[in-house]
């Protein structure tokens, strides 16, 4: 046996042990697709992928082959993602709204290849999943331009549900005709009415009569069938593209920072029990206070005492008590910790109910 033989044979059974590990980790793997699936989370994770990458990376010993590592690395993670999107596909996502609208888009970036299921309502979309007829809803909480959503904010509050995975959606809007249409030719602008407000001061200066329609996709889709080049519609590239219109003009909101966040719903809470802290990390409670001087402020002052800082305070009407509030909170921070525990005990005792409605990491999914 020349020495090449021997590399060779060592080869052999180096690459036997990794396939045994392989499949040990890809076993691993789809347990983890399952949990993502049950509590309504993205498959990918840029975050923890670099937190791992930069951690394993240190185990190699010898510098030249560091480069070579991190790229396995990536590779072997493309791969397990791969692999739990096959999984994930199974999943069963409701949205509100129709195919091309935002929140459709928003579904399809939050669990590509899952089975999307259109709703006309929140509540509708919300009550599918909490019956379990559904893996998972996704739903808007609030939009840079009109503010939050009070309809998804009081399911938030009656509901059984948890949000475990938040996305920022661009709303970025585009003029859309049939073919042959041109800003010449086009005189009515159809789309949702909060679409049309958007862009209102691009109307204006195109002198174009507007009308109110159900929503973004559904005027998209009226559009196409009507056939008309003197009727256009205003909504995303992609519904542009799902309805077969042409982009007349691109980008014409008149705020160009125009955002909405969608937020995963799911019937099961994700717990995080990493100590390692990360910057993006956030929770969301809802709550009522004792009807007492102060009550507020004893709530407010417990969070911060622990060191949690509130982004976003909200207070909502409880509809079947006139003149009772109900607050939202979003704060940053780890609540799965001891500290955590220890702040929603001593809120407890000044709440006369208390929520959590989830814990997230600020998502980047494009």
């Amino acid at each position: 046996m020349t020495k090449l033989d021997e590399y060779r044979k060592k080869i052999n059974k180096i690459d036997t042990d990794m396939a045994k590990l392989f499949e040990e980790r890809m076993g691993v793997c789809a347990k983890i697709a399952e949990y993502k699936k049950e509590h309504g989370l993205s498959v990918r994770d840029s975050n923890r992928e670099n937190e791992l990458i930069n951690k394993n990376r240190k185990i190699i010993n010898e510098q030249e082959l560091e480069g070579y590592y991190v790229q396995f690395l990536k590779n072997t993670i493309d791969i397990s993602c791969k692999f739990q999107e096959k999984i994930i596909s199974s999943a069963k996502v409701t949205y509100c709204g129709t195919k091309g609208a935002y929140a459709y888009i928003a579904a399809k970036r939050m669990f590509p290849g899952a089975q999307l299921f259109e709703y006309n309502d929140f509540a509708d979309a919300y009550n599918a999943v909490e019956s379990g007829e559904y893996d998972c809803a996704v739903i808007p909480l609030e939009n840079s331009y009109a503010g939050e959503v009070g309809a998804v904010m009081d399911l938030m509050f009656s509901g059984n549900l948890y949000i475990n995975q938040i996305i920022d959606v661009p709303i970025s809007h585009s003029l859309i005709a049939p073919k042959g249409a041109s800003l010449q030719t086009i005189k009515t602008v159809v789309s949702h009415q909060q679409a049309l407000d958007q862009c209102e001061e691009y109307l204006r200066r195109g002198g174009f009569e507007t009308k109110s329609y159900s929503n973004t996709a559904l005027a998209a889709k009226y559009v196409s069938e009507l056939n008309d080049p003197t009727v256009a519609a205003i909504a995303s590239d992609e519904t542009a593209e799902l309805f077969g219109l042409e982009i007349i003009d691109k980008d014409i909101n008149d705020n160009k920072n125009n955002t909405t966040r969608f937020a995963a719903f799911s019937r099961a809470q994700n717990r995080n029990s990493s100590t390692v802290r990360r910057e993006d990390e956030n929770f969301i409670l809802v709550f009522t206070v004792q009807n007492e001087a102060g009550s507020l402020a004893k709530a407010l002052n417990i969070i911060g005492a622990h060191g949690f800082n509130m982004r976003n305070l909200r207070s909502r009407p409880m509809k079947n008590l006139q003149w009772n509030y109900y607050f939202y909170i979003e704060a940053e921070g780890n609540v799965d910790t001891e500290n955590g525990n220890d702040m929603l005990k001593e809120l407890s005792a000044v709440c006369a109910k208390l929520r959590m409605v989830g814990s997230y990491y600020a998502n980047n999914v494009k």
